[in-house]
């Protein structure tokens, strides 16, 4: 792999690792109702994608309901998780995903796995739960119930996302247009202050949603895919264990996470975990959402 395919790569972690920690300021620290925000990015990602809804694919039904469960819905619970959990914490629990995806693989589609990948899938799922029992996670409260429940759904979406005759990218336009049709109305049910909180801060939330939108999930997600078209998967996907690592340190950094040794522990364990299950061979799982269950 050329250099500047791994500098394309390590700019894709960095983003996708930064998003956590500006998701994190928006909904806590600049108060806008998690629904809604994710409902907005969803937008934004809509407008941009509009000319790849011109052809409606095949089965329609289904990839909006896949799309839902790897865009906006995934999204959603994590944002709601972010009002009390760390990006550190939220980053750890989000490696719940891969070891989620196997074993919805194995139940529905018939996924064979030898022992590495168990070992793998059960070394994850245990420092998944050291980094949720850590000062940190303990703190966090239900927080990381709806982190863990966002890589639930994500990891449910990514099994089936194989099954759908679709471009990763196209994908990513009709999956931000389910979750606008499903967000938008579930927030102003279950949310109030969705003006106050934009005419608060108008400047910062743009910016935030502006590069939740654009450069994360437009832009990163598409130089992602880009990589994947030119190279092989085995190489491509381990880059994204970079982001849990990138989420822990900026948490540190930029929002002032606890990071003890616990987290830190339990994030060790889980990473290692989650390199044995994206290093072994796989037929059913779509191996570029292991990691990162959302687009």
């Amino acid at each position: 792999m050329p250099f500047r395919a791994i500098l394309i790569l390590l700019a894709c972690n960095l983003v996708w690792a930064l998003n956590v920690v500006v998701s994190k300021l928006a909904v806590d620290d600049l108060e806008a109702p998690p629904l809604f925000y994710a409902a907005l990015r969803s937008l934004l990602v809509v407008v941009a994608l509009a000319p790849m809804l011109r052809k409606v694919p095949r089965e329609l039904g289904k990839v909006m309901l896949v799309g839902l469960a790897i865009s906006g819905g995934s999204f959603a619970l994590l944002f709601v998780g972010l009002k009390t959990a760390s990006p550190s914490a939220a980053g750890i629990v989000s490696l719940a995903g891969a070891p989620l995806t196997v074993l919805f693989a194995i139940l529905f589609l018939r996924e064979e796995i030898r022992w590495r990948r168990a070992l793998g899938i059960a070394l994850t799922l245990v420092g998944v739960a050291i980094a949720i029992g850590s000062p940190s996670g303990m703190e966090a409260g239900a927080g990381l119930a709806f982190v863990f429940a966002s890589a639930v759904i994500g990891a449910l979406g990514s099994v089936f996302f194989k099954r759908i005759e679709i471009g990763a990218v196209e994908m990513q336009a009709w999956a931000a247009l389910a979750s606008v049709i499903v967000l938008l109305p579930l927030s102003f049910l279950l949310e109030s202050g969705q003006v106050p909180a934009f005419t608060a801060a108008p400047l910062e939330l743009a910016a935030c949603l502006f590069f939740a939108a654009i450069i994360v999930s437009v832009g990163a997600h598409s130089a992602y895919y880009r990589m994947l078209q030119q190279y092989d998967t085995n190489v491509v996907v381990p880059f994204t264990l970079l982001t849990p690592l990138l989420t822990i340190a900026f948490g540190a950094w930029l929002t002032g996470d606890a990071v003890g040794w616990t987290l830190l522990l339990g994030g060790g364990i889980a990473l290692v975990g989650v390199a044995i299950i994206v290093l072994r061979p796989t037929r059913n799982v779509f191996k570029p959402l292991l990691v990162r269950p959302r687009l």
